[in-house]
C-alpha cells in the first residue's frame, strides 16, 4: 500500500511535489481509510482536481516514470516479461522543468509504501544519462545510499552488499543488486520490493486508452483470469449487467485464429458479450454474440477497469488511472470510488485524475480525499490537498471549487470571451 509518492523538476513539476496517502483524524467516512497501525491509517481513494495543463496528467507520468524507469534497468525482469508487460505501455521520456532560464537536468523521484508489514522507501535522482543518487530503507532502517557512484552501507546490510560496490553512473543500483545477489539475499532483501511494481502498482495513463481501446478494440485488459476462471467471469459479468449497457454475459470460446503475417494457426481463447435479441413486443426471442469492437469505447474502458479492480480488491494494490472519468458515466466513475471506499476493500487503493465535479461533495469524499493541481505563472505546477485548506466540514466543495475558492481552475472571463471573440 503506498504512503507518500514524491517527484521534484519533472514536466511542469519543478518543485518537490508530495501525493501523501496518510489520512487525518477526520471521523468523516469511517470506511475510507485503512488502520496500518495504531498511529497511522492510509486512504483508500484520492481524487486529484484541475484545470487542463495544471499538470495534473504530469503527474501520473511521473508515477508511471518512475516503475518504469526501475523495471528497464531489471535485466531478468526485462528478459522475462518485456518492457511493455504491463497496460502495454512503453517507457516515457524523462521531462525536467524546461520553463526556468536556468534548466536544471535531474529529475527525483520518492516512494513509501508498506508491503507484506515492511516500510520500503526507495527513490533516486537522475538526468537522461546518469543516476546521480540513490536511496533504499527498509522499516527507517539504512540499506544503502549512494551519490554518484560512491555507495554506504546500513550496518545491518553492509556485509552482504559491500562485494557488490561497482557501479557503471547510468545504472540504478538496485538493478545491479536484482542482477548479482544470490537468491537467498536477493529474495530476503528484494522480494517485497519487486512484487510491489510488478503485483500491486498500476499505473494507466490517458493514452493507454486512446491508442489502444479504440485501435485494437478491447482486446487489452482481457485478463487471464477472466477467461479461465468461471467465478471470476461472474463477478465482472455482475458488475456488467449492474450498469445497465445491454450485456447479458460474456461467452468464451476457444477457437483457431490464422495470423494474418504468416498464415499460422493456432488456438486462442476468444471473449465475446451476449446480448438479449427481442420481438416487437419487447419479450426475449432469442441471444446474439457481439465481438468486443462492437461494443462503446466507454463500455470496453469499464470492462478493462473492472477485472483489475475486482482482483485487486481481493489481492491488495495501487490503481492509478488519469482521467478515470473519461468516457465513463458519471455514476460508474461514483460506482469504482465505492467500490474502493467501501467496507469489503481492506486493502486496496485508488488515486485518479478527472473533471467529475460530481464526486467533488462532502457526501462522496472527505477533505483529506480530495488533491489540488494548480499552475502558477511561471508554469511550475504545485499540490495540495483540500485538507490543507481552512475548509468546513460541510462545505459545498464542488460549489465553492467552481467559484474559485481553492484555486486550480481556468481563470478566464467567459462573457468577455464570447462577446469578444475575433471575426474571420
Amino acid at each position: 500500500m503506498l504512503l507518500m509518492f514524491k517527484v521534484r523538476n519533472y514536466a511542469s513539476f519543478k518543485e518537490e511535489a508530495i501525493l501523501d496517502m496518510r489520512a487525518t483524524a477526520y471521523v468523516q467516512h469511517p470506511t475510507h481509510s485503512i488502520p496500518i497501525d495504531d498511529n497511522t491509517s492510509l486512504l483508500k481513494a484520492t481524487a486529484i482536481y484541475g484545470a487542463n495543463a495544471s499538470g495534473k496528467s504530469n503527474l501520473i507520468s511521473a508515477m508511471f516514470f518512475f516503475e518504469q524507469y526501475i523495471l528497464s534497468q531489471f535485466i531478468d525482469i526485462k528478459e522475462s516479461k518485456g518492457l511493455e508487460s504491463k497496460n502495454n505501455q512503453s517507457v516515457i521520456k524523462l521531462e525536467p522543468f524546461l520553463l526556468s532560464e536556468d534548466i536544471d537536468d535531474a529529475s527525483e523521484f520518492d516512494i513509501i509504501f508498506i508491503r507484506n508489514g515492511k516500510q520500503i522507501q526507495y527513490g533516486f535522482e537522475c538526468t537522461e544519462k546518469s543516476v546521480l543518487s540513490e536511496w533504499l530503507f527498509i522499516d527507517d532502517k539504512k540499506v544503502f545510499e549512494r551519490s554518484g557512484t560512491d555507495l554506504s552501507f546500513g550496518l545491518k546490510y553492509k556485509k552482504t552488499l559491500e562485494p557488490y560496490k561497482k557501479l557503471p553512473d547510468e545504472r540504478l543500483y538496485i538493478a545491479v543488486l536484482e542482477y548479482f545477489l544470490e537468491n537467498e539475499p536477493k529474495n530476503a532483501l528484494l522480494t517485497d520490493f519487486i512484487s510491489f511494481f510488478l503485483a500491486e502498482y498500476n499505473v494507466y495513463t490517458e493514452i493507454l486508452f486512446e491508442s489502444t481501446v479504440k485501435g485494437l478494440a478491447g482486446s487489452i485488459g482481457i485478463s487471464k483470469k477472466l477467461v479461465d476462471n468461471k467465478s471470476f467471469r461472474k463477478k465482472v459479468e455482475y458488475y456488467l449487467k449492474r450498469i445497465d449497457v445491454g450485456i447479458k454475459r460474456l461467452d468464451v470460446q476457444t477457437e483457431t485464429v490464422v495470423n494474418d503475417n504468416t498464415g499460422r494457426k493456432t488456438k486462442e481463447k476468444i471473449v465475446r458479450t451476449v446480448h438479449n435479441v427481442y420481438d416487437d413486443n419487447g419479450f426475449v426471442v432469442d441471444e446474439k454474440l457481439l465481438d468486443l469492437q462492437q461494443e462503446s469505447t466507454g463500455t470496453l474502458r469499464f470492462l478493462a477497469y473492472i477485472q483489475n479492480i475486482l482482483e485487486m480488491i481481493d489481492a491488495g494494490g495501487v490503481f492509478i488511472a488519469d482521467e478515470l472519468s473519461a468516457r465513463l458515466h458519471p455514476l460508474l466513475t461514483k460506482l469504482i470510488v465505492d467500490i474502493f471506499c467501501s467496507s469489503h476493500n481492506k486493502k486496496a487503493q485508488l488515486i485518479f485524475t478527472t473533471h467529475d465535479i460530481s464526486l467533488l461533495n462532502n457526501a462522496q469524499l472527505r477533505r483529506d480525499e480530495v488533491v489540488f493541481v494548480d499552475k502558477n505563472e511561471r508554469g511550475e505546477s504545485v499540490l495540495y490537498a483540500l485538507s490543507d485548506l481552512k475548509v468546513r466540514e460541510d462545505a459545498s466543495f464542488s460549489k465553492d471549487y467552481m467559484q474559485g475558492k481553492y484555486g486550480a481552475i481556468p481563470v478566464f472571463n467567459y462573457n468577455e470571451m464570447i462577446v469578444g471573440e475575433p471575426n474571420g
